[in-house]
């Protein structure tokens, strides 16, 4: 199901925390950075926080410049992002600033926790999740409230299950040039089993005397779980596609093989080089060494599902993919009928045991270089 893209936003110590333990927050970023918080809060659809960060700072969440609330309305988009409270327990002070400044707000809560919410009288859409809180129902119901683009800025624990269960999209982290040192002061992050593999960085700036980072998850999913570092790799799959020479008698298809930690170990695309007739997978597969210990564990992304059959070779690219030992691919539209009647890669590679996910709202970006075979 389409999710928003979601955006962790933090700012942390030298020593990775968010506060101390002081009655009074602890400001870690500079001016400069308050602004630039402020202008990514401007480009959102949405900001959401847990009941711990409403008890601990008691924030408005608002997007405090003029020029950039005008922007919005003069878009055609609310003056201030769709406000989002997650709390399990419903036990929120109907009295914080959250409730009584900005535009709409929405608090998400498990069925026990409606029941509460609702006695206190909130301003709020309260939205039961049933007995426990789920990110990806609550992320799902975000999206068809046409949250596209999702800013999360608090707190730790929120920012680690995001991260865990790889539903991150980014990570912007801001470090401060301070120490805290108080180890019953709140982290950042949490213990826990997180994805495997580097993040990829983007971006790095010196914004005053804070530095800011940002970074994006590369660790591909297990099995049918799909992860943001999925959405990922299929697009850049999605892209390569453009690049094939067109062709009136073959599909314009791109590919990507990623090790389980998230390191890309090659990509092609049908007709690349000199071989007019290669297929995507088999050209990526080809630039991989075959005894190489990461296969069996990697990805294979592919815009279009490997095939099954094939007239110009005599291995189709779903046969050459478990050879390769490959057991996991992700791909974003079912081979259609124009070459072969009853393509079914996807029903061989599941078969023989491998996991296909399919990502239906990359089918549009996958079919676009293909579009004059429709002619």
């Amino acid at each position: 199901m389409p999710l928003p893209y979601v955006l962790l936003s933090a700012a942390v110590s030298l020593d990775g925390y968010l506060d101390d333990t002081g009655p009074e927050r602890l400001l870690l970023s500079s001016p400069a950075d308050f602004d630039r918080v402020d202008e990514v809060r401007a480009s959102v659809d949405a900001i959401l926080i847990g009941a711990g960060t409403l008890r601990a700072d008691n924030p408005r969440l608002l997007v405090n410049s003029p020029e950039r609330r005008a922007a919005r309305t003069a878009a055609g988009r609310p003056e201030y992002p769709l406000k989002v409270m997650v709390s399990g327990s419903g036990d929120v002070d109907p009295a914080a600033k959250f409730w009584h400044t900005g535009g709409e707000k929405v608090l998400y809560t498990t069925d026990r926790g409606a029941e509460r919410a609702r006695a206190l009288g909130l301003a709020a859409d309260v939205v039961p999740l049933g007995p426990g809180l789920g990110w990806v129902p609550l992320l799902a119901d975000l999206h068809g409230r046409g949250v596209s683009r999702l800013m999360v800025e608090g707190g730790g624990r929120i920012h680690t299950q995001l991260l865990q269960e790889g539903l991150a999209d980014e990570l912007q982290l801001v470090l401060a040039p301070l120490f805290v040192g108080d180890p019953a002061a709140p982290r950042l992050f949490g213990p826990g089993a997180y994805q495997p593999g580097r993040l990829r960085l983007v971006e790095s700036r010196r914004i005053e005397d804070v530095v800011l980072m940002r970074y994006e998850p590369t660790a591909p999913g297990a099995g049918a779980h799909a992860t943001t570092a999925d959405h990922h790799w299929l697009r850049l799959a999605c892209e390569l596609a453009e690049l094939c020479p067109p062709s009136r008698t073959a599909f314009s298809v791109g590919a990507v093989v990623v090790a389980a930690d998230g390191t890309e170990l090659a990509r092609g695309y049908s007709r690349e080089g000199d071989d007019p007739v290669v297929h995507a997978e088999e050209a990526a597969l080809a630039k991989i060494d075959p005894a190489d210990p990461r296969l069996p564990s990697a990805t294979v992304y592919s815009s279009l599902e490997p095939c099954a059959h094939r007239a110009s070779r005599p291995a189709p690219c779903s046969r050459l993919i478990l050879e390769a030992g490959v057991r996991r691919v992700v791909t974003a539209w079912r081979e259609p009928d124009t070459f072969v009647t009853g393509a079914d890669g996807s029903g061989a590679l599941a078969a023989a045991g491998a996991d296909v996910v399919v990502l239906p709202e990359y089918a549009d970006r996958a079919q676009a270089p293909n579009r004059h075979l429709a002619d």
